[in-house]
């Protein structure tokens, strides 16, 4: 049976790439210190710049490709001369760039008979891919996208504000409701500018009912409404006559408890055509009766 040994080492612990690695939990991350190029720039797209299968080298020497000028030499040679990686790893760069589609190298004959490789620096190696398969060799030439109209600041629509409020009847019947209403449409054609909308219309039939019901006829008022008016445009006829009948409003009959007389609804004469209140329709007090 083996005794133990003690004297020897006790064997170095394992590494735990997650818990031992020495650099594990030291870094903070990259930090972007960014400034915008107005010149002299590049724009590599991060299919390429983040690529999970190319090497680093790679990388970075199709980001050198795509940044040259057209016609610059990019043989193995050139570049080995340019950068210290030499032929081998340029070599091996350029054929990992070859199988992802970022460089493609076709020979061409020249006029002269020469025989010269023309090496193809693709940025998008997915839409060369597509225009080869619909047969189109040459890549589009981008159309600079119309700037969209400026958009005219729109103005917040003001909120229309609410007609004053206008005296209410005591006794609003349907005839002196249908009179007032009456009354109202025959302004406009007084004066053309007391032309008004069904909705002002019902706000003012009860204003003109109360004047109607202080024994006026709808003549009086009328004249009321339409005599004196401004000479410049009314923007809103129907709040001038809210503020007429409100702050015009005459007073009511005087009551005579001695003879106390019934408010009778307005009727329209039989003989001259005008209001008059009565029981029953017929004639006016100036009217001979009909016979």
């Amino acid at each position: 049976m083996d005794t133990e040994n003690p004297s020897a080492h006790a064997p170095a612990p394992s590494r735990d790439r997650a818990k031992n690695h020495p650099s594990r939990g030291t870094s903070a991350g990259v930090v972007h210190e960014n400034a915008p190029h107005s010149t002299h720039f590049t724009v590599i797209g991060n299919h390429l710049a983040q690529h999970e299968a190319l090497s680093l080298t790679a990388i970075g020497l199709a980001t050198h490709i795509q940044s040259l000028p057209a016609g610059s030499p990019v043989d193995i040679r050139s570049l080995a001369r340019r950068f210290p990686e030499g032929t081998t790893r340029i070599s091996a760069a350029l054929r990992e760039l070859e199988a992802h589609g970022y460089v493609r190298r076709n020979k061409e004959r020249t006029a002269a008979g020469r025989v010269v490789t023309r090496t193809v620096s693709c940025n998008r190696p997915a839409a060369a891919r597509h225009r080869r398969a619909n047969g189109s060799t040459e890549a589009p030439v981008p159309r600079p996208e119309p700037e969209p109209p400026p958009r005219r600041a729109e103005k917040p629509k003001a909120r229309r504000r609410a007609l004053p409020a206008v005296p209410q009847p005591a006794y609003p019947t349907p005839d002196l409701l249908q009179t007032a209403l009456g009354v109202l449409s025959g302004l406009r054609r007084t004066d053309p500018r007391l032309l008004i909308s069904a909705t002002d219309a019902e706000h003012l039939v009860p204003g003109v009912a109360a004047w109607l019901e202080r024994d006026l006829t709808p003549e009086a008022v009328h004249r009321a409404l339409t005599t004196a008016l401004p000479p410049e445009p009314l923007h809103r006829p129907a709040a001038l006559l809210a503020h007429r009948l409100t702050a015009q409003l005459p007073p009511l009959p005087p009551f005579r408890p001695e003879r106390p007389q019934p408010r009778h609804p307005l009727q329209n004469c039989d003989t001259c055509d005008r209001a008059y209140r009565g029981p029953e329709p017929g004639t006016c007090g100036t009217c001979p009766p009909m016979t």
